[in-house]
């Protein structure tokens, strides 16, 4: 979400740069960069695997602008030309920016998490992020949990947080601060992403979709926007729910409608929140044998 007025920042020694939030699934990438920016810009869930394109959130403080790049969660168990598709961008993302923020939970470090580790850049600094702080019931825990990580590369630095909670997020800024480099400022200081508002609301939909549906039901769907028009405070929005198999399309819908219903309704809520304005949103379920099969298939439904 952009807008065209011009830049009222001070760009005296201004800093602005690049840094990727990266992880294995399920490690709160997107909640954190949701906890930097103060607001939702890329989806969160409890499931594994939420995000699926790279999201660039910005967030402009004082002679500083930070534009966090938030990955798809980096993919081993799984093959498939949607997973290849996810773990490229993740190792784009590595290449094309000025410092990297690596995610881990506290206390669990994984065969993923290792996979993860083998492709971090020497040459880009590396913060490690031990998320999740606030779920422990032993903290004491914690320092040789960390102390086995921090053997295993040079990190710049070495940050608890609870992303959840918004614990040590102003700490982590700092830290990346001095890591920028001279730059003017990318974006206006009000802007907090690049993408478009029908891109955000094709996310907020597949945001509710893992919310609300079933453990199987969200990798095997996606969300397309058909409709998307501005009419004065009024957004009127068509969007497509695709599935890979009719059973799945039954899951979606639920009985007598009430969970596609659902989905819809929390959908409209997030987007008039984000977007300022009133939305007409309506919602239905198509099914598309084999979508994230083939990436012809995936690049028609816009992923990169």
């Amino acid at each position: 979400m952009t807008n065209t007025e011009p830049n009222t920042l001070n760009t005296d020694t201004f800093h602005t740069g690049f840094v990727a939030i990266i992880g294995r699934p399920n490690v709160g990438k997107s909640t954190l960069m949701n906890a930097l920016i103060g607001q939702k810009v890329s989806i969160t869930s409890k499931k594994a695997q939420t995000t699926r394109h790279r999201i660039n959130g910005v967030l402009t403080q004082d002679n500083t602008q930070y534009i966090f790049v938030d990955t798809p969660g980096f993919q081993t168990k799984h093959g498939g030309a949607l997973n290849r598709v996810l773990n490229r961008n993740v190792s784009q993302a590595l290449g094309e920016v000025d410092a990297v923020v690596w995610v881990i939970e506290a206390m669990k470090f994984t065969s993923q998490d290792e996979a993860v580790l083998k492709i971090l850049p020497e040459s880009t600094p590396v913060i490690l992020v031990v998320n999740k702080v606030d779920e422990l019931e032993r903290k004491n825990d914690l320092l040789p949990f960390v102390q086995k990580v921090a053997a295993k590369f040079n990190f710049k630095e070495i940050i608890p947080v609870s992303a959840k909670k918004g614990i040590q997020t102003q700490v982590l800024l700092e830290q990346i601060k001095p890591l920028l480099p001279e730059n003017p400022p990318f974006f206006d200081e009000d802007d907090i992403t690049d993408r478009p508002t029908r891109f955000l609301a094709t996310e907020i939909v597949r945001e509710k979709i893992f919310r609300l549906s079933g453990d199987e039901v969200p990798y095997g769907c996606t969300v397309t926007i058909e409709l998307f028009e501005e009419e004065g405070n009024l957004y009127r929005i068509a969007a497509a729910i695709i599935v890979e198999r009719e059973a799945h399309k039954g899951m979606i819908i639920g009985k007598d409608g009430e969970r596609l219903k659902r989905i819809s309704s929390e959908a409209r809520q997030d987007m008039e929140k984000l977007f300022g304005c009133k939305v007409f949103l309506e919602v239905w379920v198509k099914v598309r044998s084999g979508w994230g099969d083939s990436e012809a298939s995936l690049r028609s439904l816009g992923y990169e």
